[in-house]
Formats: C-alpha cells, sequence, structure tokens
C-alpha cells in the first residue's frame, strides 16, 4: 500500500467520531507548526525526503504525506501523491499567495491568522487577497424577463416553465 493510501486510511477510517474528532485535532495543531516554522523561517522550498521531513517537523513520514496532500494544491509543481514514499525527495516551492487563498477557503483562522504571515505577505496584500476571495464567493444571478426563453434549456418562455 502507498504511503498516501496510508494517510487516507489513518485519516478518514477512523470507527468512532471520537476518534476521528481526537486524530483532526492533533493533526490540525501539527500542521499549525509546521506552517509556523516554515512561514517563520521564509523556508521556500521545502526540500528533503519525507522521512527527513517527518522528523525535523516530530511527525511520521505517512503524516507528512498528508500535509504535502493539504499544500499540494499551493505549490508551484503539485506532488503525485500515489508515488510518494519515506524515501521520495520533495522539493515544496509555495506559492504564498495561493496558500493564503487555499487556507481562507478551508476555512482555517489558526492558519491563515499566523503571525508569521507578516514576513511572507504584507497586511494590504492578504486584504486584497481576502477582498478578492469574498467577492468570488458572492453568486450574480441575472433576471429572466417573462417573455425570454427559459434558462433551463426547455425552449418554452420563462413565464410558461419554471417562472410558472
Amino acid at each position: 500500500m502507498t504511503l498516501f493510501k496510508n494517510w487516507e486510511d489513518m485519516a478518514y477510517n477512523l470507527e468512532t467520531q471520537e476518534e476521528y474528532d481526537a486524530f483532526w485535532k492533533e493533526y490540525l495543531e501539527q500542521e499549525r507548526l509546521i506552517y509556523k516554522d516554515i512561514l517563520g523561517k521564509k523556508e521556500n522550498p521545502v526540500k528533503g525526503s519525507l522521512k527527513e521531513l517527518g522528523a525535523k517537523y516530530s511527525i511520521e513520514p505517512v503524516v507528512f504525506c498528508g500535509f504535502i496532500d493539504g499544500i499540494n494544491t499551493s505549490l508551484v509543481n503539485e506532488q503525485d501523491m500515489d508515488s510518494l514514499t519515506e524515501d521520495s525527495e520533495v522539493s515544496l516551492e509555495i506559492n504564498y499567495e495561493k496558500l493564503y487563498w487555499n487556507m481562507l477557503e478551508a476555512k482555517a483562522p489558526w492558519l491563515y491568522e499566523l503571525e508569521e504571515w507578516n514576513g511572507i505577505i504584507d497586511e494590504e496584500k492578504r486584504e486584497e487577497i481576502k477582498k478578492e476571495f469574498k467577492q468570488s464567493k458572492i453568486v450574480r444571478v441575472e433576471k429572466v424577463g417573462r417573455n425570454e426563453s427559459c434558462p433551463c434549456g426547455s425552449g418554452k418562455k420563462y413565464k410558461k416553465c419554471c417562472g410558472k
């Protein structure tokens, strides 16, 4: 079984809600500490084998694989998760603005409110990213006139179809 499959089993195949809650509480704290270190040291890219990086952050390589899964969409070059082993050498080049956006998307204030962001992205730029993020979540719908074709594609007028 691949390291990534082991991560998925470990993280998502827990028998009780209590086990699930305990696992994620511990993992999210470990994740916060890793980000605190990476952002604080402005370490980019993060390099090493999963075994070395796990040891550096005092976690198992399988858990560091989970960390990579979480940060993967924020990397300049995404990792092939299924090919990772403990001895895989990785170079995780982080797109910080995308990472900040993704932390907003994940609703993770314990990550996007870290004071270590101050040395990476200035406050003005973070506010701009937050504003763009909020605007991207607003749904705008064009109003359909009664006598226009129905947007459902039926070919009928709106008033005789979905507007009935």
